[in-house]
């Protein structure tokens, strides 16, 4: 008997919803919110969900973009882009371009709780030194 090709092997490869909660280490409640949103839309056989290569892709893809501070409306315009015949190009300028404004957002984050907790240690340092000698703790 002729084996099939790999390509066609994978693209059979399916998956549930509790393969795909147990990898990703979320709830299936969370993978239907997605369904519910449009991210992914799963074959059906009967009552059972069956998720494609393609599912667990977009899934991978939905969670790392929401592990960055992607919105929603961010992430489904990224996947969306995927289906654009450019060979993928306006997608990834787009990803690039989503990303620099969330390091940007962050980097400022970050230095805003920077100049914060400077500003806190010199605060510890003015009300310790208000305290008695023998009342003093805890110093950095």
């Amino acid at each position: 008997m002729p084996q099939r090709p790999m390509e066609a092997v994978l693209e059979d490869e399916t998956f549930t919803i509790t393969d795909l909660a147990a990898e990703f280490g979320v709830t299936p409640r969370a993978i239907r919110f997605y369904e519910d949103q449009g991210l992914i839309v799963p074959a059906r056989q009967g009552q059972s969900r069956v998720y494609s290569r393609r599912d667990r892709a977009r899934l991978a893809w939905i969670l790392r973009g929401k592990n960055v501070g992607f919105s929603l409306a961010e992430i489904r315009e990224i996947l969306d882009l995927y289906d654009v015949d450019d060979g993928r190009v306006r997608q990834r300028e787009r990803t690039l371009e989503l990303c620099r404004r969330q390091i940007a957002l962050l980097t400022n984050q970050r230095n805003d709780i920077d100049a914060t907790i400077a500003e806190l240690e010199e605060f510890v340092g003015v009300v310790q030194g208000l305290l008695p000698s023998n009342a003093r703790s805890g110093e950095f």
